[in-house]
């Protein structure tokens, strides 16, 4: 900085002020300094600044997989709000697996993040506690936090999932399977919740075999389809727990002779390309991203002191798949 100083002519005041972008300067002497900078390529030491000023201006994301296309628009949607409060993002995935949710999020805690956004794989965040006393903003988003209290972002599954069962039950079916993520997934359950309250709802009594949560690799899912669809008393439709499995189900349906109605919670890439056109109960990933991060900022400029629960709507997008007719 002294050596930008003496080359524009100026104090080291006048500098800070123009790479910090404070008032006080005047576009003229602003234009030396920063030729300056560009001559002598002059780059902030943004760790002696960490120090000075208790902000890293940086923040984590921690997201179950950065390989699913629903958290991409998510992922943008926190970096578009850190980068208009000129913070850096930093993410990593846990895998769905707590141990690695924890590890990621402490070590994001280590390198002094101002605050979190997580989607959580665990259900008991209790290491999070020195954290949030210490003054870590933390948002949680898709799924709550487990014995902490925290903001938390959510879509509401149940209310989605009851709508695009009942909207199966609308179109004539009685006898409608559901597959779904593991049980102890906070979404998953409530979405299965979902579907049992259309069901109910209607009158229509639930089989246990109609139903199948699990992991959802294709193996797993592609077993239970047909396993649904086959048998003495053969589902008509189905109604899929996320975009993974709405994507395997997809596949199986292809290869079988009778047409199976489906409606899928998640819309998925190019969905309105199929043959019928997949319909979905959509929940806005951007939405939740960019709400997470407003709570973060107005929790670290000191707005926001009271935890809330801000839950957001879904959306039933018809497009022929969940508009067949039970097949004769």
């Amino acid at each position: 900085m002294k050596d930008v100083a003496a080359r524009a002519g100026v104090g080291l005041k006048t500098v800070s002020r123009v790479v910090n972008g404070e008032p006080g300067v005047t576009p003229e002497t602003e234009r030396r300094v920063q030729e300056a900078i560009d001559a002598l390529g002059f780059r902030r030491n943004d760790s002696a600044r960490v120090l000075r000023k208790g902000r890293t201006a940086s923040i984590g994301l921690v997201l179950e997989d950065l390989a699913d296309p629903f958290y991409g628009p998510l992922s943008r949607a926190v970096e578009e709000v850190a980068r208009a409060h000129g913070a850096l993002l930093i993410n990593g995935s846990s895998a769905e697996d707590p141990e690695r949710e924890q590890e990621l999020v402490l070590a994001l805690c280590a390198r002094r993040v101002d605050g979190l956004v997580v989607i959580p794989a665990g259900d008991d965040h209790r290491y999070l506690e020195p954290e949030l006393k210490a003054g870590v903003a933390t948002v949680f988003v898709d799924r709550p936090a487990g014995h902490v209290d925290a903001d938390v972002v959510l879509s509401d599954s149940f209310g989605g999932a009851r709508d695009g069962v009942a909207h199966l039950i609308a179109h004539g079916h009685r006898r409608i399977g559901f597959i779904g993520d593991m049980p102890r997934i906070h979404t998953a359950a409530e979405r299965l919740r979902g579907y049992r309250a259309a069901m109910e709802d209607a009158g229509i009594p639930v089989r246990e075999s109609w139903m199948s949560l699990g992991v959802t690799d294709p193996e797993r899912v592609r077993r239970a389809a047909e396993e649904m669809l086959t048998g003495p008393d053969p589902v008509t439709a189905i109604f899929t727990g996320n975009n993974r499995v709405t994507v395997t189900v997809i596949r199986v349906l292809a290869e079988h002779p009778h047409g199976v109605a489906l409606v899928g919670f998640d819309d998925i890439e190019l969905a309105e390309l199929l043959r019928p056109g997949l319909t979905v109960v959509a929940q806005d990933a951007a939405a939740l991203g960019r709400t997470a991060a407003e709570r973060l900022f107005g929790q670290l400029d000191g707005d926001l002191l009271v935890p809330e629960r801000i839950e957001l709507p879904t959306r039933l997008i018809a497009r022929g798949s969940g508009e067949l007719p039970p097949a004769p």
